[in-house]
């Protein structure tokens, strides 16, 4: 082969290499995904029964930590069906929150989500400055849990966003977080510093990226915790794009702290009707 050959075919061969892997990280706009966390109501308290177990073809979620008894790899891909958190939690919202997304949704929409959650945390925890020293302090029931993440819940939520933006577009934020820190009223402005930092770090934009903030099992549902319902809904006056998912009507079990699996499941349509009313007025 003369080197004029040679260069000839080093081009067409380096154009198809570039080619094929723009193809195999290219986003599809019709993948809708939405980072959750938050603490144990996020995580999955409720035990799932059969009926959540069915799985839809167009709803997944990204494995955030490996689960090898379950088959599941961290970072890959698989059909949404409980535990999405991690390999033995339970019923979450944000299950219920895709399953309603896909039944409003063209069938041309995928919906896909991650959840990075730890029961019992304050928000401090998901602060990226404040995140090794809370670590350090935590408790020793806590400690597997922020193990799976390698200590860093934050990092390894950022991980999985930064994976999922090379197969769709991040369309939103879902929270569920205040328990443990009820009663305090700089609770917007730390939740703000968090949702600031996804923004930067996962160059996400702020009017195009909603923050949907759940509310405590209310106080007709005997919530313990039901008081910082009023400092979640100020939450719109610090974060503009924020949203105030309601527990209305949501069931909870009796320790005063957690929702059934009944009231997971309505908690989760409650979050995925406000994404639907906010898509419907997007401009």
């Amino acid at each position: 082969m003369n080197i004029k050959n040679y260069f000839i075919l080093l081009t067409i061969t380096t154009s198809i290499s570039i080619y094929t892997n723009q193809q195999s990280y290219a986003q599809d706009k019709n993948f809708h995904i939405y980072l959750c966390f938050g603490q144990s109501n996020m995580e999955g308290h409720g035990k799932f029964e059969d009926q959540d177990t069915v799985g839809n073809d167009r709803f997944y979620a990204l494995q955030a930590v490996d689960c090898p008894d379950r088959d599941r790899k961290k970072g890959e891909w698989y059909i949404a069906k409980p535990p999405i958190t991690r390999c033995n939690t339970g019923l979450t919202p944000a299950d219920y929150f895709g399953k309603a997304l896909t039944d409003n949704l063209p069938d041309s929409i995928r919906v896909g989500v991650i959840n990075v959650s730890v029961g019992g945390c304050h928000i401090q925890l998901f602060d990226r400055d404040s995140t090794s020293s809370y670590v350090a302090k935590a408790p020793s029931w806590m400690k597997g849990m922020l193990a799976a993440y390698s200590n860093d819940p934050y990092g390894r939520l950022v991980e999985m966003g930064k994976i999922a933006q090379q197969s769709g577009i991040i369309k939103g934020i879902l929270l569920h977080q205040g328990e443990s820190n009820t009663g305090d009223p700089d609770w917007p402005n730390k939740v703000n510093k968090v949702y600031q930092n996804l923004l930067q770090d996962l160059r996400l934009e702020a009017s195009k990226t909603p923050l949907l903030a759940g509310e405590m099992l209310s106080a007709e549902q005997g919530g313990k915790c039901a008081s910082m319902n009023t400092i979640i809904q100020a939450l719109p006056q610090t974060v503009r794009n924020a949203h105030i998912i309601s527990s209305k009507d949501c069931e909870g079990v009796p320790d005063g702290l957690h929702f059934s699996p009944a009231g997971y499941r309505q908690l989760g349509k409650n979050y995925a009707y406000k994404m639907l009313q906010l898509m419907k007025s997007a401009p």
